[in-house]
Protein backbone atom coordinates (compact mmCIF):
# COMPACT_ATOMS: atom_id res chain seq x y z
CA UNK A 1 0.00 0.00 0.00
CA UNK A 2 1.79 3.44 -0.91
CA UNK A 3 0.08 6.83 -0.07
CA UNK A 4 -0.78 7.75 -3.54
CA UNK A 5 -3.48 4.78 -3.41
CA UNK A 6 -5.36 6.46 -0.61
CA UNK A 7 -8.00 9.15 -0.92
CA UNK A 8 -7.37 12.47 0.26
CA UNK A 9 -6.00 12.84 3.62
CA UNK A 10 -3.02 14.89 2.14
CA UNK A 11 -2.30 16.87 5.98
CA UNK A 12 -2.20 13.32 7.20
CA UNK A 13 0.44 12.15 4.48
CA UNK A 14 2.70 15.15 4.87
CA UNK A 15 2.91 14.86 8.46
CA UNK A 16 3.51 11.06 8.55
CA UNK A 17 6.32 11.93 5.86
CA UNK A 18 7.67 14.53 7.79
CA UNK A 19 8.33 12.38 10.86
CA UNK A 20 10.38 10.06 9.27
CA UNK A 21 12.54 12.81 7.47
CA UNK A 22 12.70 14.50 10.85
CA UNK A 23 13.71 11.47 12.04
CA UNK A 24 11.02 11.87 14.99
CA UNK A 25 9.38 8.37 14.66
CA UNK A 26 6.92 7.62 17.88
CA UNK A 27 6.90 3.98 18.70
CA UNK A 28 3.21 3.96 20.21
CA UNK A 29 1.06 5.97 17.49
CA UNK A 30 -2.99 5.99 17.52
CA UNK A 31 -4.40 6.18 14.40
CA UNK A 32 -7.81 7.68 15.24
CA UNK A 33 -10.47 7.93 12.57
CA UNK A 34 -14.20 7.85 11.33
CA UNK A 35 -15.33 4.28 9.66
CA UNK A 36 -13.92 4.89 6.10
CA UNK A 37 -11.42 7.56 6.41
CA UNK A 38 -9.31 5.66 5.33
CA UNK A 39 -6.84 5.10 8.82
CA UNK A 40 -5.70 1.42 8.46
CA UNK A 41 -4.89 2.12 5.00
CA UNK A 42 -2.52 5.27 6.42
CA UNK A 43 -1.23 2.76 8.62
CA UNK A 44 -0.19 0.24 6.28
CA UNK A 45 1.33 2.86 3.80
CA UNK A 46 3.39 4.62 6.96
CA UNK A 47 4.41 1.07 7.56
CA UNK A 48 5.97 0.15 3.93
CA UNK A 49 7.39 3.89 3.64
CA UNK A 50 9.51 3.65 6.93
CA UNK A 51 10.35 -0.92 6.17
CA UNK A 52 11.23 0.65 2.17
CA UNK A 53 14.89 0.71 0.76
CA UNK A 54 14.49 3.51 -1.52
CA UNK A 55 12.32 6.18 0.01
CA UNK A 56 10.87 8.82 -2.27
CA UNK A 57 10.32 12.90 -1.40
CA UNK A 58 6.53 11.44 -0.99
CA UNK A 59 6.22 7.80 -0.90
CA UNK A 60 7.38 4.73 -0.94
CA UNK A 61 8.86 3.18 -4.33
CA UNK A 62 7.46 0.48 -4.71
CA UNK A 63 9.33 -1.75 -6.35
CA UNK A 64 12.20 -2.17 -3.88
CA UNK A 65 11.95 -6.25 -2.27
CA UNK A 66 10.52 -4.82 0.89
CA UNK A 67 7.35 -2.73 -1.03
CA UNK A 68 7.06 -5.91 -3.10
CA UNK A 69 6.45 -7.73 0.49
CA UNK A 70 3.95 -4.90 1.45
CA UNK A 71 2.54 -5.48 -1.44
CA UNK A 72 1.42 -8.54 -0.37
CA UNK A 73 1.03 -7.70 3.55
CA UNK A 74 3.68 -10.89 3.57
CA UNK A 75 6.73 -8.58 5.29
CA UNK A 76 8.37 -10.98 8.03
CA UNK A 77 8.46 -7.44 9.79
CA UNK A 78 5.11 -6.27 9.18
CA UNK A 79 2.45 -7.96 11.64
CA UNK A 80 -1.35 -7.59 12.26
CA UNK A 81 -3.60 -8.14 14.91
CA UNK A 82 -7.46 -7.64 14.77
CA UNK A 83 -10.70 -8.65 16.22
CA UNK A 84 -11.50 -12.24 15.47
CA UNK A 85 -14.47 -14.65 16.24
CA UNK A 86 -12.64 -17.39 18.13
CA UNK A 87 -13.59 -20.79 17.94
CA UNK A 88 -10.82 -22.25 20.70
CA UNK A 89 -9.43 -20.43 23.36
CA UNK A 90 -6.16 -20.48 21.70
CA UNK A 91 -6.75 -18.97 18.81
CA UNK A 92 -4.89 -16.03 17.99
CA UNK A 93 -4.62 -13.39 14.59
CA UNK A 94 -2.41 -15.44 13.32
CA UNK A 95 -4.68 -18.49 13.16
CA UNK A 96 -6.77 -16.15 10.46
CA UNK A 97 -4.20 -14.36 8.72
CA UNK A 98 -4.90 -15.73 5.40
CA UNK A 99 -7.86 -14.33 5.27
CA UNK A 100 -7.15 -11.08 6.96
CA UNK A 101 -4.79 -10.81 3.95
CA UNK A 102 -7.58 -11.54 1.39
CA UNK A 103 -10.08 -9.12 3.61
CA UNK A 104 -7.23 -6.32 3.30
CA UNK A 105 -6.38 -6.40 -0.01
CA UNK A 106 -9.47 -6.66 -1.29
CA UNK A 107 -10.66 -3.47 0.30
CA UNK A 108 -8.35 -1.45 1.72
CA UNK A 109 -11.34 0.28 3.72
CA UNK A 110 -12.25 -2.75 5.54
CA UNK A 111 -15.06 -2.50 8.32
CA UNK A 112 -15.70 -5.08 11.31
CA UNK A 113 -19.04 -6.21 9.05
CA UNK A 114 -16.76 -6.82 6.18
CA UNK A 115 -14.35 -8.57 7.91
CA UNK A 116 -17.48 -10.84 9.52
CA UNK A 117 -17.87 -12.16 6.14
CA UNK A 118 -14.81 -13.47 5.62
CA UNK A 119 -15.13 -15.61 8.66
CA UNK A 120 -17.06 -18.86 10.66
CA UNK A 121 -18.58 -15.86 12.94
CA UNK A 122 -21.99 -17.33 13.36
CA UNK A 123 -23.54 -15.46 16.53
CA UNK A 124 -19.93 -15.17 18.26
CA UNK A 125 -18.83 -11.63 19.43
CA UNK A 126 -15.10 -10.32 17.84
CA UNK A 127 -12.22 -10.00 20.63
CA UNK A 128 -8.74 -9.49 20.88
CA UNK A 129 -8.62 -12.21 23.37
CA UNK A 130 -5.32 -13.22 26.28
CA UNK A 131 -4.12 -15.63 23.77
CA UNK A 132 -3.37 -13.22 20.91
CA UNK A 133 -2.31 -10.75 23.57
CA UNK A 134 0.54 -13.05 24.73
CA UNK A 135 1.47 -13.61 21.25
CA UNK A 136 1.69 -10.29 20.19
CA UNK A 137 4.16 -9.97 23.02
CA UNK A 138 5.92 -12.94 21.97
CA UNK A 139 6.19 -11.76 18.43
CA UNK A 140 7.80 -8.65 19.25
CA UNK A 141 10.42 -9.54 21.66
CA UNK A 142 12.59 -10.58 18.64
CA UNK A 143 15.08 -7.82 16.84
CA UNK A 144 13.81 -6.84 13.23
CA UNK A 145 14.67 -9.72 10.75
CA UNK A 146 15.11 -7.72 7.37
CA UNK A 147 14.24 -4.11 7.70
CA UNK A 148 15.28 -1.28 10.24
CA UNK A 149 11.56 -1.93 11.66
CA UNK A 150 9.71 -4.22 13.12
CA UNK A 151 6.33 -3.26 13.06
CA UNK A 152 2.58 -3.95 14.51
CA UNK A 153 -0.47 -2.69 13.06
CA UNK A 154 -3.68 -3.43 15.48
CA UNK A 155 -6.80 -2.65 14.33
CA UNK A 156 -9.31 -1.55 16.43
CA UNK A 157 -7.77 -1.70 19.51
CA UNK A 158 -11.43 -0.95 21.30
CA UNK A 159 -11.85 -5.00 21.08
CA UNK A 160 -9.21 -5.01 23.48
CA UNK A 161 -10.67 -5.89 27.03
CA UNK A 162 -8.91 -5.63 30.10
CA UNK A 163 -6.12 -8.26 29.12
CA UNK A 164 -4.75 -5.59 27.12
CA UNK A 165 -2.99 -4.33 30.59
CA UNK A 166 -0.52 -7.40 29.76
CA UNK A 167 0.43 -5.87 26.93
CA UNK A 168 1.31 -1.72 28.26
CA UNK A 169 5.01 -3.54 29.46
CA UNK A 170 6.05 -4.12 25.94
CA UNK A 171 4.26 -0.82 24.67
CA UNK A 172 5.83 1.37 27.32
CA UNK A 173 9.73 -0.34 26.81
CA UNK A 174 10.01 -1.85 23.13
CA UNK A 175 12.61 -3.56 22.16
CA UNK A 176 14.55 -1.31 20.05
CA UNK A 177 13.32 -0.27 16.54
CA UNK A 178 9.68 -1.65 17.38
CA UNK A 179 6.55 0.44 16.30
CA UNK A 180 3.21 -0.01 17.76
CA UNK A 181 0.61 1.20 14.87
CA UNK A 182 -3.11 1.56 16.78
CA UNK A 183 -5.97 1.83 14.62
CA UNK A 184 -9.03 3.07 15.82
CA UNK A 185 -12.56 4.53 15.45
CA UNK A 186 -13.30 5.45 18.92
CA UNK A 187 -10.99 6.81 21.56
CA UNK A 188 -13.68 6.79 24.40
CA UNK A 189 -13.63 3.03 24.33
CA UNK A 190 -9.59 2.01 24.24
CA UNK A 191 -8.06 1.33 27.18
CA UNK A 192 -6.58 4.50 29.31
CA UNK A 193 -3.36 2.67 30.24
CA UNK A 194 -2.68 2.10 26.51
CA UNK A 195 -4.53 5.31 24.78
CA UNK A 196 -1.59 7.82 27.71
CA UNK A 197 1.20 5.78 26.34
CA UNK A 198 0.57 6.59 22.32
CA UNK A 199 1.11 9.92 20.51
CA UNK A 200 -2.40 10.64 18.57
CA UNK A 201 -2.64 10.80 15.28
CA UNK A 202 -5.94 12.48 14.19
CA UNK A 203 -8.06 11.02 10.72
CA UNK A 204 -10.56 13.55 9.44
CA UNK A 205 -13.72 11.86 7.41
CA UNK A 206 -13.30 12.46 3.67
CA UNK A 207 -15.06 15.26 1.88
CA UNK A 208 -18.23 15.30 -0.22
CA UNK A 209 -15.64 16.11 -3.24
CA UNK A 210 -12.78 13.58 -2.45
CA UNK A 211 -15.35 10.40 -2.51
CA UNK A 212 -17.12 12.09 -5.87
CA UNK A 213 -13.95 12.28 -7.55
CA UNK A 214 -12.52 9.22 -6.78
CA UNK A 215 -16.16 7.26 -8.01
CA UNK A 216 -15.77 9.24 -11.10
CA UNK A 217 -11.98 8.43 -11.75
CA UNK A 218 -11.47 5.14 -10.39
CA UNK A 219 -14.90 3.87 -10.62
CA UNK A 220 -16.49 4.98 -13.85
CA UNK A 221 -19.69 6.00 -12.26
CA UNK A 222 -21.66 8.93 -13.85
CA UNK A 223 -21.41 12.49 -12.75
CA UNK A 224 -24.86 11.57 -10.97
CA UNK A 225 -24.54 8.62 -9.83
CA UNK A 226 -20.98 9.79 -7.96
CA UNK A 227 -22.79 12.58 -6.55
CA UNK A 228 -25.54 11.07 -4.85
CA UNK A 229 -23.19 8.00 -3.44
CA UNK A 230 -20.61 11.08 -2.28
CA UNK A 231 -23.71 12.70 -0.79
CA UNK A 232 -25.45 9.65 0.97
CA UNK A 233 -22.13 8.02 2.26
CA UNK A 234 -21.37 11.25 4.42
CA UNK A 235 -17.68 11.10 4.11
CA UNK A 236 -17.30 7.22 4.95
CA UNK A 237 -15.85 5.59 1.86
CA UNK A 238 -16.88 2.25 3.15
CA UNK A 239 -20.03 2.81 2.76
CA UNK A 240 -19.63 4.51 -0.86
CA UNK A 241 -17.89 1.40 -2.22
CA UNK A 242 -20.53 -0.95 -0.24
CA UNK A 243 -23.45 1.28 -2.68
CA UNK A 244 -21.73 0.72 -5.19
CA UNK A 245 -22.13 -3.36 -5.09
CA UNK A 246 -26.17 -2.11 -4.93
CA UNK A 247 -28.94 -2.26 -7.39
CA UNK A 248 -30.69 0.79 -6.71
CA UNK A 249 -28.50 3.45 -6.57
CA UNK A 250 -30.86 6.42 -6.99
CA UNK A 251 -32.75 7.57 -4.21
CA UNK A 252 -33.67 10.62 -5.02
CA UNK A 253 -37.00 10.43 -7.25
CA UNK A 254 -38.31 7.69 -4.94
CA UNK A 255 -38.02 9.22 -1.84
CA UNK A 256 -39.55 13.03 -3.09
CA UNK A 257 -42.15 10.81 -5.20
CA UNK A 258 -43.17 9.01 -1.61
CA UNK A 259 -43.33 12.37 0.25
CA UNK A 260 -45.88 13.65 -1.99
CA UNK A 261 -48.27 10.63 -2.25
CA UNK A 262 -47.79 10.95 1.53
CA UNK A 263 -48.14 14.69 1.51
CA UNK A 264 -51.95 13.90 -1.40
CA UNK A 265 -52.64 10.86 1.32
CA UNK A 266 -52.80 8.67 -1.78
CA UNK A 267 -53.49 5.81 0.19
CA UNK A 268 -53.46 3.18 -3.02
CA UNK A 269 -49.88 4.84 -4.45
CA UNK A 270 -48.77 4.87 -0.59
CA UNK A 271 -49.29 1.03 -0.31
CA UNK A 272 -47.97 -0.04 -3.81
CA UNK A 273 -44.61 2.32 -2.74
CA UNK A 274 -44.46 0.10 0.65
CA UNK A 275 -44.74 -3.01 -1.68
CA UNK A 276 -41.53 -1.85 -3.67
CA UNK A 277 -39.79 -1.19 -0.47
CA UNK A 278 -40.59 -4.81 0.95
CA UNK A 279 -39.25 -5.76 -1.97
CA UNK A 280 -35.40 -3.68 -2.28
CA UNK A 281 -33.58 -5.86 -0.13
CA UNK A 282 -32.17 -4.77 3.54
CA UNK A 283 -28.93 -2.81 2.61
CA UNK A 284 -31.09 -0.72 -0.43
CA UNK A 285 -33.56 -0.14 2.52
CA UNK A 286 -31.04 1.22 4.45
CA UNK A 287 -29.54 3.33 2.18
CA UNK A 288 -32.91 5.16 0.91
CA UNK A 289 -33.92 5.86 4.31
CA UNK A 290 -30.33 7.38 4.93
CA UNK A 291 -30.67 9.46 1.78
CA UNK A 292 -34.17 10.46 3.37
CA UNK A 293 -32.82 11.75 6.22
CA UNK A 294 -29.71 13.57 4.85
CA UNK A 295 -32.13 14.84 2.19
CA UNK A 296 -34.46 16.45 4.43
CA UNK A 297 -31.87 17.73 6.98
CA UNK A 298 -30.64 19.90 3.69
CA UNK A 299 -34.27 20.97 3.65
CA UNK A 300 -33.83 22.12 7.25
CA UNK A 301 -30.82 24.13 6.08
CA UNK A 302 -32.69 26.02 3.88
CA UNK A 303 -35.34 26.72 6.13
CA UNK A 304 -33.12 28.08 8.70
CA UNK A 305 -32.11 30.22 6.09
CA UNK A 306 -28.12 28.26 5.70
CA UNK A 307 -28.45 27.83 2.38
CA UNK A 308 -24.94 28.50 1.71
CA UNK A 309 -24.25 25.49 4.17
CA UNK A 310 -26.30 22.91 1.27
CA UNK A 311 -24.25 20.65 -0.45
CA UNK A 312 -26.76 19.09 -3.01
CA UNK A 313 -26.63 18.62 -6.97
CA UNK A 314 -28.34 20.79 -9.01
CA UNK A 315 -31.51 18.50 -9.43
CA UNK A 316 -31.75 17.90 -5.66
CA UNK A 317 -31.25 21.30 -4.69
CA UNK A 318 -34.88 22.66 -6.66
CA UNK A 319 -36.05 19.89 -5.78
CA UNK A 320 -35.63 20.57 -1.98
CA UNK A 321 -35.94 24.50 -2.46
CA UNK A 322 -39.89 23.72 -3.63
CA UNK A 323 -40.05 21.52 -0.24
CA UNK A 324 -39.25 24.03 1.95
CA UNK A 325 -41.91 25.91 0.92
CA UNK A 326 -44.80 23.33 2.49
CA UNK A 327 -42.22 21.89 5.11
CA UNK A 328 -41.84 24.10 8.03
CA UNK A 329 -38.39 23.05 10.71
CA UNK A 330 -40.58 21.10 13.04
CA UNK A 331 -41.94 18.58 10.83
CA UNK A 332 -38.99 17.77 8.70
CA UNK A 333 -37.15 16.93 12.14
CA UNK A 334 -40.23 14.85 12.74
CA UNK A 335 -39.88 13.30 9.67
CA UNK A 336 -36.19 12.44 10.11
CA UNK A 337 -36.96 11.03 13.29
CA UNK A 338 -39.34 8.68 11.97
CA UNK A 339 -36.70 7.51 9.01
CA UNK A 340 -34.03 7.72 11.66
CA UNK A 341 -36.49 4.64 14.13
CA UNK A 342 -37.20 3.10 10.97
CA UNK A 343 -32.98 2.81 9.84
CA UNK A 344 -32.59 1.41 12.95
CA UNK A 345 -35.84 -1.04 13.26
CA UNK A 346 -34.18 -2.26 9.56
CA UNK A 347 -31.19 -2.72 11.24
CA UNK A 348 -32.41 -5.35 13.27
CA UNK A 349 -34.58 -7.53 10.58
CA UNK A 350 -37.93 -5.52 11.36
CA UNK A 351 -40.94 -6.91 8.74
CA UNK A 352 -40.47 -4.18 6.38
CA UNK A 353 -44.44 -4.24 5.06
CA UNK A 354 -45.69 -3.32 8.62
CA UNK A 355 -42.30 -1.00 9.22
CA UNK A 356 -43.33 1.44 5.58
CA UNK A 357 -46.50 1.00 6.21
CA UNK A 358 -46.35 2.42 9.54
CA UNK A 359 -43.75 5.09 8.75
CA UNK A 360 -45.68 6.03 5.85
CA UNK A 361 -48.82 7.02 8.15
CA UNK A 362 -46.72 8.41 10.55
CA UNK A 363 -45.54 11.02 7.64
CA UNK A 364 -48.76 11.39 6.36
CA UNK A 365 -49.91 12.31 10.28
CA UNK A 366 -46.99 14.97 10.23
CA UNK A 367 -47.76 16.88 6.67
CA UNK A 368 -51.25 16.13 6.69
CA UNK A 369 -52.58 16.82 10.55
CA UNK A 370 -49.34 19.21 11.18
CA UNK A 371 -49.39 17.59 14.43
CA UNK A 372 -45.69 17.44 15.67
CA UNK A 373 -44.97 15.06 18.27
CA UNK A 374 -44.08 16.14 21.77
CA UNK A 375 -40.22 16.40 22.03
CA UNK A 376 -39.88 17.35 17.92
CA UNK A 377 -40.28 21.10 18.46
CA UNK A 378 -37.35 22.99 16.68
CA UNK A 379 -36.42 25.08 19.99
CA UNK A 380 -34.59 28.74 18.31
CA UNK A 381 -31.62 29.95 20.67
Amino acid sequence: MQFKEIVGQEAVKQRLLNTVSDNRVSHAQLFLGPEGSGSLALAVAYAQYLSCEDKQPGDSCGVCSSCRKYQKLAHPDLHFSYPFFAKHKDDTALTFIEQWRDALLANPYISLDTWRGYLDAENKQANINIAECHQIIKKLSFKPFESEYKILILWLPEYLDKEGNSLLKIIEEPQPNTLFLLVAQNQDQILNTILSRTQLVKIPGLTYDEIKDHLLAAHHQTEEAAAEIAYLSNGNMTEALAMLQQDNKSYHELFVQWLRYCFGNKGIEVMAFVDQFAKMGRENQKNFLRYGVSFVRECCLLLAGAGNLVHLPAKELDTAQKMSNVLTIDNAQSIITELEKAHYHVERNANPKILFLDVSLQIIRVLITRNVPAGNQYMPN
